[in-house]
């Protein structure tokens, strides 16, 4: 069993106090106009009453479940890729993908196909250059991992045992992407004038 003295926790703070600088300094690094089309695309979607489709593998996935959530409580159609509830996609549809490497090969395969449906196909990714972005309509680069990630995605390196550590440069882009649409929520709520409380109508009462 470790001491007090071993465990003063300065690894946690540290890294904690990176991941924040981190976040930081992706906000300012955000392209401001592709945000805006992919916000404008959901309001759009609100008004219309267009579903939203999201995607992701892994740690991406979990994020991407979290704005699904929120954007219901906003009172969006919206589904999760892969859950047996979730119904065909449709030519007037928007498909969101997320993806820190863009090259993961599920969600890859999954965009072409939203393409070849004619459904209009979002990239959240840090790789702006990847196969996910250049199949997409809207790219929005969000800060994350660095070096080389696109050799494999997340379940063929699972499925050979290749766990990458939970360093924060493995870990950022998902920390980043959850608050940066955490912030997307924030935004819509402005332009489709909600409120907390329109939310909370929509929450679940079995939490």
């Amino acid at each position: 069993m470790l001491d007090d003295e071993r465990c003063k926790c300065e690894n946690l703070i540290f890294t904690m106090n990176l991941i924040a600088g981190h976040v930081k300094k992706m906000s300012g690094d955000l392209d401001i106009k592709s945000v805006s089309k992919f916000v404008c695309k959901l309001v759009s979607a609100k008004k219309d009453l267009f579903r939203v489709f999201i995607m992701g593998a892994g740690r991406s996935g979990l994020v991407g479940r979290s704005f699904a959530m929120r954007l219901m409580h906003l009172g969006f159609t919206v589904f999760v890729v892969g859950e047996t509830t979730t119904p065909a996609v449709h030519s007037d549809d928007i498909v969101i993908a997320i993806s820190g490497s863009g090259e993961t090969p599920s969600i890859v395969s999954l965009g072409k196909i939203t393409k070849d449906i004619g459904a209009t196909l979002i990239a959240i990714t840090s790789n702006p250059h990847a196969a996910l972005a250049g199949i997409s309509d809207i790219t929005v680069k969000i800060r994350g991992r660095t070096g080389d990630l696109a050799e494999e995605g997340y379940l063929e390196r699972h499925m050979k045992g290749k766990y990458r550590t939970l360093t924060p440069m493995g870990t950022t882009f998902e920390i980043s992407t959850m608050i940066f649409l955490d912030s997307v929520i924030a935004e819509l709520m402005v332009l489709i004038d909600a409120t907390e409380d329109d939310l909370k109508k929509r929450h679940s009462v079995f939490d």
